[in-house]
Order: C-alpha cells, then sequence, then structure tokens
C-alpha cells in the first residue's frame, strides 16, 4: 500500500473512532432542523440554504467540524442522534459512515454518504416502512 493511500485509511479509520455524534436513520423523511438550529459551530448539514438539502436524505454531522458539545441531541425530535460509534445501534452503525464521508459543497462525497444512506434504506426497508418518529424505539427492538 502506497504511503498516501496508508493515510487517508488511517485517517479514515481515526474519524470513525472519533466521530463525535451521529445522525442516523430516523431523520430519513424528517430533516428537521432543529439540531442545525441550536448547533453553536454549524457544523450539521445540508442547512435550508445549502443546495444539497432538497437532494439528500438526511442530515449529517461534520466530523471534524462538531465541537461535542451535545446540544443537537436534546434538539432533534425524533431521536435520531447518537452521542458516539459505540453508543449507535447495530443496524444503524453503517450511517456512522455516511456522516463521516459527508461533506457539504463536495459533489462526491455528498452521492459517497447518499449512496451509504441508499443502501441502509433497502437492507432495512422493515425499519424504513416505521414512522421517522416512532423508528428509534424500534432500533432497540
Amino acid at each position: 500500500m502506497s504511503a498516501g493511500a496508508w493515510s487517508c485509511r488511517a485517517r479514515f479509520r481515526y474519524k470513525l473512532t472519533d466521530m463525535p455524534f451521529i445522525i442516523t436513520d430516523p431523520c430519513i423523511g424528517t430533516k428537521d432542523t432543529a439540531c442545525v438550529d441550536v448547533c453553536p459551530v454549524d457544523c450539521i448539514h445540508p442547512r435550508k440554504d445549502e443546495p444539497e438539502f432538497e437532494t439528500t436524505s438526511m442530515l449529517y454531522i461534520h466530523p471534524d467540524e462538531c465541537i461535542d458539545c451535545g446540544a443537537c441531541v436534546p434538539a432533534c425530535p425524533v431521536a435520531a442522534i447518537y452521542d458516539s460509534p459505540d453508543s449507535t445501534p447495530p443496524s444503524q452503525k453503517e450511517l456512522i459512515n455516511a456522516n463521516a464521508v459527508y461533506r457539504a459543497g463536495d459533489d462526491g462525497a455528498v452521492s459517497q454518504a447518499e449512496q451509504i444512506v441508499k443502501s441502509h434504506m433497502s437492507a432495512h426497508a422493515d425499519l424504513m416502512a416505521v414512522a421517522p418518529a416512532e423508528r428509534a424505539a424500534a432500533h432497540a427492538k
């Protein structure tokens, strides 16, 4: 493996284990921006004024911008935000990757994140049939 590939791989692995907060599938079909409104550093994307807002399936937390304050968690009306990869339910683990790769304004990164989300939606059609506000509770079952 080349030094550049190793560096990129190591950085990505670091990000997955160091993700401060993860937005999960109750946000799909909701995209309520209450979490955006309370975020003191504007790390949740896409905002309503960003071009990706209309086309993305859910909101994402940018891991490099998040300061780990936790203001977003109680603001989320559908309990879609978890405080670490470890606390994220097993059925939601692939969405950690979606949050890790999403970058507002980067079409390739947005597309990659959305591919992960679409794959998750297909793999969990039973959960996706549950209303977003009730989906977080369904993950515990």
